[in-house]
């Protein structure tokens, strides 16, 4: 099952829920409302045995970068 993150509409909290259908957002764990937008997940998959990725010497290994610095991505 993946996991979706959500918004509240109501009370602006984010939250993340394991789901069956996507369609259907959850109702809020803080206030309890079901007017939740679904938000663009995003996610980082490492390769190799020294979890830098196979990119230079950053952490994201989608650049050529010595360090994140050197790519402006925040991690």
């Amino acid at each position: 099952m993946p996991i979706y993150e959500f918004i509240c509409r109501a009370c602006g909290n984010e939250y993340e829920e394991l789901m069956l259908k996507p369609s259907d957002a959850p109702h809020c764990p803080k206030c309890g409302s079901g007017d939740a937008e679904k938000l663009l997940s995003s996610f980082r998959s490492r390769s190799g045995g020294d979890g830098a990725g196979s990119g230079g010497g950053s952490s994201c290994g989608g650049c050529t970068a010595s360090s994140c610095a050197g790519c402006g991505v925040s991690s």
